[in-house]
């Protein structure tokens, strides 16, 4: 058990959050317990997730996709009311991660879809600001698109939607976790042979195949439960507390 002020500061020196104009606020989302005990991590901090936790008596949720993001209804109505009700009635803290946990170089996301993929990382991928989160890097060894796509199919345990621009053997691709499909120009600008996100939109498609890149859509649930797992059994090593990372089925 550790107090929840020490968690906090560990996690703002770890992941570093104000280095980023994220969408939604990083960290502390919900006050709940001042001591920690019972963590469960999730990738979205649905009602699902919640009730998993009510179950193990946690006292502390930490998740990639948090609440109170910008453009929102910013009235506590319906959905919003019920999940932060069961969070307030039980005291339950609840702490997200956004930008910060796609970014680290070690727990985050897209470091960490790297290590079960078996990419080799050379480098990032800058977009419109920094920090870059995207990374690029080699194969440990050139596929087909097929063979990728199965490769995917296996590790993903998620049928892969491929837009194919090149047969050529994939031996370089980029990556960026979620809804990072607008990293495809830079990917193709850097003569990349592929690039891979979750989540896929009408216009890049075309980008796709007027670039010549081949890109591979996995995912955005499936691409991004690895980072905020991580990061639990790394608190684990840190501190005495007990950690449980729930999967919350979800298909897109």
């Amino acid at each position: 058990m550790i107090p929840r002020t020490e968690l906090l500061s560990y996690l703002e020196t770890l992941l570093e959050p104000n280095r980023f104009h994220d969408y939604c606020p990083n960290g502390l989302q919900v006050e709940g317990r001042q001591q920690v005990n019972t963590v469960v991590t999730g990738v979205t901090a649905s009602q699902d997730l919640i009730d998993a936790a009510l179950d193990l008596n946690a006292d502390t949720i930490i998740v990639h996709h948090g609440y109170f993001w910008k453009g929102e209804d910013p009235r506590v109505v319906g959905i919003k009311y019920k999940r932060l009700k069961q969070l307030l009635v039980n005291d339950i803290n609840l702490i997200a991660y956004h930008l910060p946990l796609d970014a680290h170089p070690i727990l985050g996301n897209n470091a960490q879809l790297s290590q079960l993929l078996g990419f080799e990382v050379d480098g990032r991928i800058s977009g419109t600001g920094e920090p870059a989160l995207a990374m690029c890097g080699c194969l440990a060894e050139p596929k087909s698109v097929p063979e990728l796509a199965d490769h995917l199919r296996t590790k993903l345990e998620r049928e892969p939607l491929i837009i194919q621009a090149h047969d050529r053997p994939i031996t370089t691709i980029g990556w960026c976790t979620g809804a990072a499909q607008g990293y495809i120009q830079q990917a193709a600008e850097l003569g990349l042979d592929a690039f891979l996100s979750g989540e896929i939109s009408e216009q890049t498609v075309h980008l796709a195949r007027e670039l010549g890149i081949n890109y591979f859509a996995a995912g955005h649930h499936a691409t991004e439960r690895y980072g905020v797992k991580a990061l639990g059994e790394h608190l684990t090593q840190q501190f005495a507390i007990e950690h449980h990372y729930i999967e919350i089925d979800n298909p897109v």
